[in-house]
């Protein structure tokens, strides 16, 4: 069966996942306070409903409790985000995934039981900065404080090397989970991969070990 999604608060953060939830072809109940917000997503959600989430009764009524996950993307209001979160958990909802405006705001999140914490605002910028940082680095994802994922271009060093010559496990503790070559993904590369010039790595580490990898083996020649 397909699965039902809510999306609670339309600014940018709510409206963006509503649209990529609607272009994948999944149910997405979409609500708001906003009249105007609520009516631009009218053609957009399955259902785009003017409601208040931190009334039970309207959540009950709206039958939320058989949603399997709802995104809580109010704005400014952080008062409105706990309440809601707090109703949804009462109802039963499978998961429940909240914005949290700071790290304050996060921890009363995780007490209360939300599934997963997101900070669009904080972790696009780290990404902008470590790509602004490197031209090597095409992205960054965040996996916890110490370890995330990036993306980055094989350097000079490394074209015509193979993994095994490299040998980037033992010498900086990351490791190459795939290779971006043109249109074809190489997933878990064998030792014995040749690197060429135009890759793109996927390279998975903590956060110093991927900082040392890339000072010594991504950057650009000059």
């Amino acid at each position: 069966m397909k699965k039902e999604y809510a999306v609670v608060g339309l600014g940018r953060f709510g409206g963006s996942i509503c649209r990529e939830l609607n272009k994948e072809g999944m149910e997405v109940l979409a609500l708001d306070m906003d009249e105007d917000k609520v009516n631009e997503y009218r053609d957009i959600a399955a259902h785009a409903v003017i409601a208040d989430s931190t009334d039970e009764s309207v959540l009950k009524e709206l039958g939320l409790s058989n949603f399997d996950h709802v995104i809580v993307a109010i704005g400014d209001n952080i008062l409105s985000s706990i309440l809601t979160t707090v109703i949804l958990k009462e109802l039963g909802i499978k998961t429940i995934t909240v914005k949290a405006q700071n790290d304050y705001h996060e921890k009363i999140l995780r007490k209360i039981g939300a599934d997963h914490v997101v900070h669009p605002e904080r972790d696009m910028g780290k990404r902008i900065a470590h790509n602004i940082i490197s031209n090597n680095i095409l992205d960054y994802i965040e996996l916890s404080d110490d370890h995330s994922v990036v993306e980055v271009k094989a350097g000079d060093k490394m074209s015509g090397q193979t993994l095994v010559d490299l040998d980037i496990r033992a010498e900086y503790g990351c490791n190459i989970v795939a290779i971006k070559r043109d249109k074809d993904i190489i997933v878990s590369p064998m030792a014995t991969e040749e690197i060429q010039e135009r890759d793109v790595l996927i390279v998975i580490g903590a956060d110093k070990d991927i900082s040392r990898f890339e000072k010594n083996l991504v950057v650009e020649q000059g």
